[in-house]
């Protein structure tokens, strides 16, 4: 990887990372205002907590996951994965499979 790649990497991180946290700071924002507005119906605070507990950590996994899956497919396509890696042939140049044993006498 130049280094070029490598700082386009940095801020691709960077900037996913605070369009995620400026969408949660947002997301709990508008819960205070809609618990504050409602005035103690502990009915509806609850499902406005619930829902936006929900939506931040639906949207911060859902970050981390597909995060997680690309830096695994360029580290396979870069050759650097464990799963990218060949294992060593069987000895003798055969695939493995056992000859047939000789009948004994």
């Amino acid at each position: 990887m130049t280094g070029t790649e490598v700082e386009l990497e940095k801020d691709k991180a960077k900037y996913g990372l605070l369009a995620v946290m400026v969408s949660n700071v947002a997301i709990v924002a508008v819960a205070v205002v809609g618990v504050w507005r409602l005035q103690g119906d502990t009915s509806v605070i609850v499902g406005i907590l619930t829902a936006a507990f929900t939506a931040v950590s639906s949207m911060t996994t859902a970050y981390l996951g597909i995060k997680a899956v690309s830096n695994t497919a360029r580290s396979m396509t870069l050759g650097t994965g464990a799963a990218h890696r060949q294992t060593p042939a069987a000895p003798g140049g055969t695939d493995a499979v056992p000859a047939p044993a000789a009948p004994t006498s």
